[in-house]
């Protein structure tokens, strides 16, 4: 008898706003069965039940449920982790650092009991400091466990830059490197549109201030909601990358994963250019950078690095 066809399984561990786009565009893109988890005992039964209601709508058949027992997300070959708190105004990602690494830490703990084999995705904030707890505690290789951020960085860089040229944003490629902070890298160079470099069509003074607005991007959004963070886009951004992995795609994104000797850096999950295919994180490219480029990776490598001490001291 030939086997029944077993549609993929992707745990959502989180279910506020990112958690809920993040399994409607799952639905949409038919990537396969949710689970979404929450602590909040209802919440996420509740939100699968509405996005269950999608999916004649959507002409989709999947399983959606919700839950709260960690046991339920056994067997996920994919798990996307939002969990933690979101950023108010007024607060940058690092002041979450207490909070959400508890929760982490917790979090890390279930995955490592229930679901070893998952590729994880991780979005909670401080985000490079969450990648760091959740494979410390898990104790997994390299490629199983990478942090959303550099997909999320470059698409706001290329938007402002389509913006500002009036071009289609499928026209605009780009690369934001570094942590997912301040200090991150919009990699000028690796930036064109159409093929036809940045610095030929903007003043310095121009892709100056796209870059500095694609660093304070998160910011922006949060003294506009002001109740909560950016959740479509992060969300849109980690579908992305679990996509790669489910299809085999290996798409070249920029992404928080373990460095051990590319661009100078040891030891560290820092955004950097990565291939995403069936076997997780496949490879980094480890391509030259400009002297000043590689300068401020390094420099915001080293603001990674104070993160991870803090997160040592409360592990």
């Amino acid at each position: 008898m030939t086997p029944k066809f077993q549609r993929p399984k992707i745990g959502l561990i989180g279910s506020g706003q990112i958690g809920g786009q993040l399994a409607l565009l799952a639905v949409q893109k038919q990537l396969g069965d949710i689970v979404l988890f929450d602590i909040a005992a209802d919440m996420p039964k509740g939100k699968a039940l509405d996005i269950s209601h999608v999916l004649p709508v959507e002409g989709v058949d999947a399983r959606i449920s919700g839950t709260s027992d960690y046991a339920d997300l056994k067997g996920s070959d994919v798990l996307i982790v939002t969990a933690g708190l979101p950023r108010k105004p007024g607060m940058s990602r690092d002041d979450l650092l207490d909070t959400n690494v508890k929760i982490m830490k917790s979090v890390a703990e279930n995955v490592k009991t229930y679901c070893p084999d998952a590729f994880i995705i991780v979005i909670s904030n401080p985000l490079d400091a969450m990648v760091y707890t959740m494979a410390k505690i898990t104790g997994r290789p390299k490629t199983p466990v990478v942090g959303m951020a550099g997909v999320l960085d470059s698409s706001r860089f290329r938007f402002f830059v389509a913006e500002r040229l009036g071009v289609s944003v499928a026209d605009v490629t780009a690369f934001v490197l570094g942590g997912h902070g301040d200090d991150m890298v919009p990699v000028v160079p690796f930036c064109s549109v159409g093929g036809i470099p940045l610095t030929q069509l903007l003043s310095q003074s121009e892709i100056d201030a796209i870059a500095n607005r694609t660093r304070q991007a998160g910011g922006e959004v949060v003294a506009l909601l002001k109740t909560g963070s950016a959740f479509m886009s992060p969300a849109s951004s980690a579908i992305c990358m679990a996509e790669s992995y489910l299809r085999d795609k290996k798409r070249v994104l920029p992404a928080a994963a373990l460095c051990e000797g590319e661009f100078g850096l040891h030891g560290l999950h820092v955004g950097v250019p990565t291939v995403i295919g069936a076997g997780g994180v496949e490879r980094i490219l480890d391509v030259k950078l400009s002297s000043s480029d590689q300068a401020a990776l390094a420099a915001s490598a080293e603001h990674v690095r104070d993160l991870v001490l803090e997160v040592d001291k409360r592990l």
